[in-house]
């Protein structure tokens, strides 16, 4: 074993950097999770993420990983046999896909081919076809953290009304809440999935669902099984800042920390910082001559970037190199893009250096792995950065 100088790079598309100061504030003693200041703290971060989710409909807080918060949308809402209209956009779009069928809805599962995000129109004509409203619910993944593609929310949420059908509308946010624009209210969305390990700023440990007045009438009658997942037990607790079992006082902690700080940088200006980052990303690949692997450029991800190599070149080869060269971690290909892509995570607590010894590592692996390039996007990336405030 020999040691590494410097801090690891972790560009991974999540769990991103954690930052000092939540790390600082999860280095305190556990407290009675019945006591009085225990009841202040999960007063004050339930508050805090309804702000996060742009919302004032209830939110309730799970010590679990995202795929809990999927589990939950699903369980609390629907019916065994119940139809879900889902779409292909990616690898966890897929594994949502997955649950869903294990639990024994009957899963429409519209096919894509991972490279953009889901079609407004596409919605629209599914349902409008659905003259008995046999679907239940729609199920969308916002950020698509295997391809870098994001769908289009409002549009979606326009395309159901104009098909004037009931279908609850669940949204998978766990890549995107806190970096990218998301308003759980004012696009109509019935209940959004969160995590904390992503644009929150925390590690693993944490999952939400934020939960329309719609939603929750369906919660009454849904009788898909569920105790660990009810959401009525947690929205009693949390009334004066308790939950109903052990939460993970330690990451709430930090989640309060994490949301004072989105809080001093203003959500606007964090979603701001995310796209000027992506943007500078996109550049750079250009200028290296490659391809972006999400293909409609409204619906570029300013989360990460997802980049398709040319034939004969394995992604995966590159980030090794990358790794052991360079003591940076990149994302890896997932599911039907494995071997074939690579992902820049450019999100969190994330500013300009941290994004230029990024791309630096990325040219210079490039070049070793021996994947025919034009050198020079580093440069495109930094001009795009100095001009751009």
């Amino acid at each position: 074993m020999t040691y590494t100088a410097g801090r690891h790079f972790l560009q991974i598309p999540g769990p991103s950097n954690v930052p000092d100061r939540v790390l600082r504030a999860m280095d305190l003693p556990t407290i009675d999770h019945r006591g009085p200041e225990f009841a202040e703290l999960g007063l004050e971060v339930v508050d805090g993420m309804k702000k996060v989710f742009r919302t004032s409909a209830d939110v309730v807080i799970y010590p679990a990983s995202g795929t809990g918060a999927w589990e939950a949308a699903l369980v609390n809402t629907l019916s065994p046999g119940d139809r879900v209209l889902m779409f292909e956009t990616g690898q966890f779009a897929t594994l949502w896909r997955g649950i869903a069928s294990e639990l024994g809805l009957e899963v429409e599962f519209v096919e894509g081919d991972w490279r953009r995000g889901v079609d407004p129109a596409e919605v629209e004509a599914r349902l409008a076809a659905d003259s008995g409203h046999s679907i239940k619910a729609v199920g969308v993944v916002h950020n698509e953290t295997s391809t870098g593609s994001t769908s289009r929310i409002g549009e979606i949420r326009a395309a159901i009304d104009r098909a004037a059908h009931p279908a609850l509308l669940l949204v998978d946010t766990i890549s995107s809440l806190g970096s990218i624009d998301y308003r759980h209210d004012e696009w109509g969305v019935d209940v959004t999935v969160a995590g904390s390990q992503k644009g929150l700023m925390l590690p693993p440990g944490l999952s939400f669902n934020a939960i329309s007045a719609k939603a929750l009438a369906a919660s009454k009658s849904a009788t898909l099984p569920a105790a660990y997942w009810r959401w009525q037990p947690m929205l009693d607790a949390n009334k004066s800042g308790y939950f109903p079992y052990t939460p993970a006082t330690n990451l709430l902690y930090a989640l309060r920390e994490a949301l004072r700080m989105l809080e001093e940088e203003g959500l606007d200006n964090v979603f701001a910082r995310h796209r000027r980052h992506a943007e500078a990303t996109r550049r750079a690949v250009r200028a290296w001559g490659l391809e972006i692997l999400c293909q409609n450029p409204d619906e570029y991800s300013d989360v990460l970037t997802a980049i398709l190599l040319p034939e004969g070149h394995d992604a995966d080869r590159v980030r090794q190199i990358i790794l052991e060269r360079f003591d940076m971690s990149l994302g890896t290909g997932l599911g039907k893009v494995q071997g074939r892509v690579f992902r820049i995570g450019h999100l969190g607590d994330f500013n300009d250096l941290m994004l230029a010894g990024t791309l630096s590592g990325v040219e210079m692996g490039l070049g070793l792995a021996g994947v025919p390039f034009t050198p020079g996007g580093v440069s495109a990336a930094l001009e795009y950065l100095a001009d751009t405030p």
